[in-house]
């Protein structure tokens, strides 16, 4: 029972993440932020396997350091977006132009 607990909680968060990053497609920061949901949510899987394995949280740092540079870099293009074109829409926003 709890182990159908340990591994089917952060499932189910993974997969509600995922699903409104799917849905919602409007604005960049909601989708930001729903990336950086489903990244907490997966630390928070990846804690759980490797505590239940006896195994060292070195990587799980790691994995921390690596999620907090994803999320000041989509900070930063969400900046340099609302800079050149005023809001973060996708739909005002073209690729083919540089």
């Amino acid at each position: 029972m709890m182990m159908s607990l340990y591994w089917g909680l952060p499932s189910f968060l993974v997969l509600t993440g995922v699903f409104v990053f799917v849905s919602n497609r409007k604005h960049l920061l909601s989708m930001l932020l729903s990336l950086e949901y489903i990244v907490l949510n997966l630390f928070f899987l990846l804690f759980i396997f490797l505590n239940l394995m006896d195994y060292s949280s070195f990587f799980s740092m790691m994995f921390l350091t690596f999620s907090v540079c994803e999320g000041a870099l989509g900070l930063s293009i969400l900046v340099s977006m609302i800079r050149t074109h005023g809001n973060d829409y996708f739909q005002s926003f073209n690729v083919l132009q540089c």
